[in-house]
Order: structure tokens, then C-alpha cells, then sequence
């Protein structure tokens, strides 16, 4: 396929799906499937079958409409209805009211619903409205144009240029700048290049990563093809939880189709740019989402952290030069270079530029997948998009960044979300995991889980992580019994510090965290745990003072 062939599919789509005077989205990501709504995608085409109105309305299942809290949605256009909690039995009111007002015995969201309204999808532009095992409708949502163009108008380092000039940073944690990491791959000499996606998403309450690839695949496909042109690479690899089997088999079907339509392997759009990419598995190991310990994973081996330098960037898989960034980077890319590096650079803030995808749950009425400017304060994620705290409860805390992150009061309700702002705060930013807690968590209890997911998931390569986390664990635990002294606290704070300074990897270096912040903004959960033998949250089962010294 030459890039004149790609327009033809893109209006032929245009025209088809023009044709039906409407169009029934049934959301089919993990989240709504796990409420049975593929019965409810099967309930709405046979009612429509069975009226004969295939001609007229369009249905099919899509990605992550966001609403996760909601589901099963169901979307109508061109009406603008959404409905929610939809079961298969509510199939004909819905075509009952097509082109009318909103079925009034179902629970309908309006349009302009601030969940919806303070978003802004970039990376998620696509989701909830493609469906993800079509590579023809993701072509008429424009798929695969920037690719186009690149090979056709632009040269690999004026690629790297307009990532660089766009301000992108990379989204899976530490916000390295995109631009400067694929001008590093870009300028070494070797004699090959590998990209890498980076799907290993592992923290507690994330599903970020997971919804884009099962809602639009063909968007990291592309980013990642632009990426291997702009850095001279031949071989690409998507390293994705196996965890993850509806974001696998979508993907597996997109890379096919891609190859097909050649759009992936040989002599892309007739040009003399090749590329292919293959998946590999991981087998569930947090460490593996660490760029050196997921390349020795790629290459067959014990997935364990490396020393750096060297950086991958110079000497990656095989020891060859190897670009790596996570799923929301790269979704990130063919907009970027469809709109620009001004419109992009445009939205956020000065340091941080663009839309940051988070996955909002915990104790909030809205939990789901959002996308908002770089900047949003935290309230406006928590109270306006989130809709609050459920049962009229008060809001404590809410915890960013995974379990490398802290957990934040609700005195800095209104910092803006970006880099350095949360950073400041004592947490991070994080691949996007964003947990809200209520008056009733213990933040020593929080602490303490978030350690012993640190502790399990340690690879045990470095002695500081592999022998402090479970040092801490304890120390904590004994907190939340109530058996602890204050030498105890004393010697978690020595024992955060020593750990946070000596590991080897990301893992270690940031175990300390929750901890940390916790301390930090909520002291006095932990002198009452230690001092009065009392959880003020009523969490911890505390032992009493007598039976502590009998």
C-alpha cells in the first residue's frame, strides 16, 4: 500500500460509515466485558437484525469509553446518548429510541458531564469510538497518515526535531525528555537498532496502558514504526504482560493486519524503510518494567536490573543502540506529528507539555480512564472529573505515581499535576496510577501494603533492596500491631534513607516512598500507632500496652 492507496481506504471508510443514520458503540475493554457486555454487543446487533435495520444503524464494540464505574456503556451517535449499567434485556429501548429522546427506563449520562467535559484525548482520541480489530476504521480515523508523511516528506532527523520541539516527555514514569532520547538512539552508529515498547504495567490500580492497546492498537503500531524511521531501527518489540490476554490478542491481530496492508515488514508504503514487531510476554515481574531488567527478559534471560551507564540508548538489546517507551508515549506520536509540535507544546504547562492519561480509582464515584491537560489540579481530577467521595465521606489522601509514588494531602488539593510539581510533594507522576483514599484509610496500613508489594516483586539482585524491604515490612507491621517503639520508627526513617540511596534500580531507589510521604504529611497516624496503641482510622487489630511488656 503507497500512501495515495491509504487515503482511498481511509474516505472509502469515511463514505461507508457516512451511510448509517446511526451508530450504536458498545464499549468491549476488559473492564466491560467483565460486566457482560459482549452480551449486550450480541443483544443490540440481533435487535437490530431482527428489525431490519442493518442498513441504517451501524453496531460494534470498541475501546475504554472511560466510565469505567459505569459499565457496560453504550454509546448512540449522532444522538449523543450515553447510557450506563446497560444489560443485555435493555437492547430494545435502546433502538427504540434511536434518533429520539434518551430511553427513559435506562440510566443515561449527559454529553456534557463533567467527566467528560474537562477531558482532553489525545491518546485516547480514538478510544470508545474505533472498533480496535478493524485496521479499515482505524485508517478513516486517520491511522497510519503521520507514517505517511514522514516517509514521504520528512527526513529521520527532522522526525526527531518536531518529537524534540514538542516538548513530549516520556510517560512512563520519570518524564526523560522523548526528543533527546531518540536523537541519542538516533545519532549512534551500530549495526542495527532495536524500539521497544515498554506495556509492562504493573502497578496496583493502573490499567492506563492496558486500555489503549485494547482500544487502539494500531496507534502504537504506527508510533512505533515512526520511531524506528526517525532512529534508523529495523526490529521492534511490544513487551506486554501476559496478564493482559485482550490487549495481546488485539495486538496480535493489528500487527497482522498492519502487515498485510504493509504497513509493517518490508519496504513500507513502497518506500525503502523496513520495520517489524513482534511481542514478547512477561511473565508478571513489577521489575521488568525497568528498562534494563525487561531487555534482559526480551533476550531470554533473568529478568534483573543492570548497572547504567551504560545507557540503552547506546548499547540496549544484544548490546545494540535501543530506543524504549512506554504505550502513552507512543500513542502520543502520530498526533504530534499529524497536528504538530506548536499544538501540541500548546497544551500544559511550561515544563510540562501536553495530556497525561490517569486511572482514577479508590474511594471516588467516578472511577475510570481520564485524559487531562498537563496542569489540572488535583481537585479538579478528584471532585469535578471523580466526582467526589462516595457516602458523604471526607477526602485524606490521594496516592500517585504506583508504588513508587507518595501519598498526597488535602492541603496540596490544588497543586497543578505536572513533573515537578509532584515531585515536589514528596510523590511522582508515575505511568499514571492515581488512587484516591477516604477518612476511614489508614495511611500507616497504606504504607505498609505498598511495602510488601515492594518486597514481593523485588528481584533480589541488590542487597538493599532485597534485604531492607523486608526489614521495613516488618517495621511497619509491628507499627500496625501495635507492638512498636519509637527506636522502631527511628530505624525505618535510617533504613528508607539507606535504600532509597544504595539500590540498584528504580524499584529499590523508590520502595521508600509511600513510606516517606506518609511520614511526611501524616506523622501523627504513626506516634498514635506507637505512643497511644491506637489506629485512629480503627484499621490496625492493636495489641494493648499490657499485653505489649507482659
Amino acid at each position: 500500500m503507497i500512501p495515495e492507496e491509504l487515503k482511498d481506504v481511509a474516505a472509502q471508510w469515511q463514505e461507508q460509515a457516512g451511510q448509517y443514520a446511526h451508530q450504536v458503540y458498545v464499549c468491549t475493554a476488559a473492564g466491560c466485558l467483565s460486566s457482560n457486555s459482549d452480551q449486550v454487543l450480541e443483544s443490540l446487533q440481533k435487535e437490530v437484525k431482527d428489525r431490519d435495520l442493518h442498513e441504517q444503524c451501524l453496531v460494534k464494540g470498541v475501546g475504554c469509553m472511560g466510565l469505567c464505574a459505569g459499565g457496560p456503556l453504550v454509546a448512540v451517535q449522532p444522538d449523543g446518548v450515553l447510557y450506563a449499567h446497560v444489560t443485555p434485556e435493555q437492547a430494545p429501548a435502546i433502538v427504540d429510541a434511536l434518533g429520539d429522546e434518551p430511553a427513559a427506563d435506562l440510566e443515561a449520562i449527559e454529553a456534557d458531564a463533567p467527566f467528560y467535559e474537562r477531558q482532553e484525548p489525545i491518546a485516547l482520541e480514538n478510544c470508545g469510538r474505533v472498533d480496535p480489530e478493524s485496521i479499515e476504521e482505524c485508517i478513516g480515523a486517520d491511522g497510519y497518515a503521520a507514517l505517511a508523511r514522514c516517509l514521504t516528506a520528512l527526513s529521520p532527523t527532522e522526525v526527531v526535531n518536531v518529537i524534540s520541539k514538542s516538548g513530549l516527555r516520556g510517560r512512563g514514569g520519570a518524564g526523560y525528555p522523548t526528543g533527546l532520547k531518540w536523537s541519542t538512539v538516533e545519532k549512534a552508529r551500530a549495526e542495527r537498532k532495536f524500539v521497544v515498547c515498554n506495556a509492562d504495567e504493573g502497578d496496583p490500580g493502573a490499567f492506563m496502558d492496558r486500555s489503549i492497546l485494547e482500544g487502539d492498537p494500531h496507534r502504537i503500531l504506527e508510533g512505533m514504526a515512526i520511531a524506528a524511521y526517525a532512529v534508523g531501527a529495523d526490529q521492534g518489540y511490544v513487551y506486554i504482560r501476559a496478564e493482559y490476554p485482550l490487549a495481546i490478542e488485539r495486538l496480535r491481530k493489528a500487527i497482522r493486519q498492519a502487515k498485510r496492508m504493509d504497513l509493517l515488514g518490508g519496504d513500507i508504503m513502497g518506500s525503502n524503510f523496513s520495520f517489524d514487531i513482534q511481542l514478547r510476554l512477561g511473565a508478571g515481574a513489577f521489575v521488568c518494567g525497568e528498562e534494563t531488567a525487561l531487555m534482559a527478559s526480551i533476550e531470554g534471560k533473568r529478568g534483573t536490573p543492570r548497572p547504567r551507564p551504560p545507557y540503552p540508548a547506546n548499547y540496549g538489546l544484544w548490546g545494540y543502540p535501543t530506543l524504549i517507551n512506554n504505550v502513552e508515549t507512543f500513542a502520543n506520536i502520530g498526533p504530534i506529528l499529524r497536528e504538530g509540535a506548536d499544538w501540541f507544546a500548546g497544551i500544559g504547562t511550561e515544563k510540562s507539555k501536553g495530556t497525561k492519561v490517569f486511572a482514577l480509582a479508590g474511594s471516588v464515584l467516578n472511577t475510570g480512564l481520564i485524559e487531562v491537560p498537563m496542569g489540572t489540579t488535583l481537585r479538579e481530577i478528584i471532585f469535578d472529573i471523580g466526582g467526589g467521595i462516595p457516602d458523604g465521606r471526607a477526602f485524606k489522601a490521594v496516592q500517585t505515581g504506583g508504588p513508587s509514588g507518595g501519598c498526597i494531602p488535602e492541603q496540596y488539593l490544588d497543586v497543578a499535576v505536572d513533573y515537578e510539581s509532584l515531585r515536589e510533594l514528596g510523590s511522582i507522576m508515575g505511568s499514571g496510577g492515581m488512587i484516591v483514599m477516604d477518612e476511614t484509610a489508614c495511611m500507616v496500613d497504606v504504607a505498609k501494603f505498598f511495602m510488601e508489594f515492594c518486597r514481593t516483586e523485588s528481584c533480589g539482585h541488590c542487597l538493599p533492596c532485597r534485604a531492607g524491604t523486608p526489614q521495613m515490612l516488618g517495621l511497619l507491621d509491628r507499627i500496625t500491631r501495635g507492638e512498636a517503639v519509637m527506636r522502631d520508627l527511628e530505624m525505618l526513617e535510617e533504613l528508607c534513607d539507606l535504600v532509597r540511596n544504595t539500590a540498584l534500580c528504580g524499584l529499590g531507589q523508590t520502595a521508600p516512598n509511600p513510606v516517606l510521604s506518609t511520614l511526611r504529611y501524616f506523622r501523627d497516624e504513626y506516634l498514635a500507632h506507637i505512643e497511644d496503641r491506637t489506629c485512629p482510622a480503627g484499621k490496625c487489630k492493636m495489641r494493648s500496652t499490657t499485653e505489649v511488656n507482659r
